[in-house]
């Protein structure tokens, strides 16, 4: 079973940056996607964004888009997610996912095969 593995969280000022990155334990084949979740506290845990492996194509909710960049390195099986302009709502856990044979629910956790154990962001004013 592909094990997954965040790192790269901490602790921000609100605008700064981080980088997010998610190691698979194996090659990231095709016609899979990878995805990031993230949980705040008191809330549920939200899809914001995710990378087609076959076509590199990446899809963000509004909420992150334009400040968040998905990219991905296959020979590396890593995917990182470049985080900008960083606001105290983006404070939660973030989860790094993945879907096996799928390029149209990656954006749906019932449907994840593989989860990360999840890194801390913390955005402060």
């Amino acid at each position: 079973q592909v094990q997954l593995e965040e790192s790269g969280g901490g602790s921000v000022q609100a605008g700064r940056s981080l980088l997010l990155s998610c190691k698979a334990s194996q090659y990231i084949y095709s016609r899979n996607c990878m995805a990031w979740f993230r949980q705040a506290p008191g809330k549920e845990r939200e899809w914001i964004a995710h990378i087609v492996t076959d076509t590199g194509n990446a899809y963000y909710d509004p909420s992150v888009e334009g400040r968040f960049a998905l990219s991905l390195d296959n020979n590396k099986n890593t995917m990182t997610l470049q985080m900008d302009s960083l606001k105290p709502e983006d404070t939660a856990m973030y989860y790094c996912a993945a879907t096996w044979n799928s390029q149209i629910r990656c954006a749906n956790e019932n449907f994840v095969d593989a989860w990360g154990q999840g890194t801390l962001v913390n955005v402060s004013d």
